[in-house]
């Protein structure tokens, strides 16, 4: 997966959407069905599908709470999906998220974050929110 560089190109490409799309668009960055056909055994479809969905979840629930939801509650539902996360990654005494996969979800959760408004260097000291928990 390229990663996204968050300049005025990815700005552009979801300046016209709404924000349900903006939010849908960024499931075309989800690594995890790669991940399943490209990694090790531990990878396996049920344990990607099963992280994707902490995501597919994310999205779900930022997209109930609305674009105008408030900033702190926008940043509650990424702390239960990070924190759910670091939870599946603890199943796996730390073994599933090492550090290519650490960053490519430090990627989902800047796009991600983009799409719901919030700017990701305004938080975990400019890393993003997903540096926060």
């Amino acid at each position: 997966m390229a990663f996204v560089k968050f300049d005025n190109t990815y700005q552009q490409e979801i300046k016209f959407m709404n924000y349900t799309e903006r939010l849908n668009q960024t499931k075309s960055h989800f690594p995890f069905d790669e991940w399943a056909q490209l990694g090790p055994a531990l990878y396996t479809p049920e344990n990607c599908n099963e992280l994707a969905k902490i995501f597919d979840d994310l999205i779900a629930d930022l997209i109930s709470k609305g674009e105008n939801a408030p900033e702190s509650e926008k940043v509650e539902s990424f702390r239960i999906a990070i924190e759910a996360t670091n939870k599946f990654n603890d199943k796996f005494n730390g073994a599933f998220i090492e550090t290519g996969e650490r960053e490519e979800l430090w990627e989902l959760t800047n796009i991600i974050t983009v799409a719901v408004g919030l700017d990701p260097e305004n938080y975990g000291d400019g890393e993003g929110l997903s540096s926060e928990w």
